[in-house]
């Protein structure tokens, strides 16, 4: 099953669920953004559409393809 997270491709920020709140927010490292990582295509785009400008530049990112032969 594929693990999915949000990148600004302007800040290098990731989109995750404040531990909180569970509302959507900017973190600075990947290692904190384990509340907005999903395999839900359905959920990215609506948290695309819900919570990045276009100038965030929002990217999706396939974590189980970093550090293999399709890495990024």
């Amino acid at each position: 099953m594929p693990r999915y997270v949000i990148q600004s491709a302007t800040t290098g920020r990731f989109l995750t669920a404040d531990p909180e709140g569970g509302e959507p927010l900017w973190v600075s490292l990947l290692q904190q953004a384990d509340g907005g990582v999903t395999d839900d295509h359905e959920r990215i785009a609506q948290l695309m559409a819900d919570y990045c400008e276009p100038d965030d530049f929002p990217q999706v990112v396939d974590l189980d393809r970093l550090g293999t032969a399709n890495d990024y």
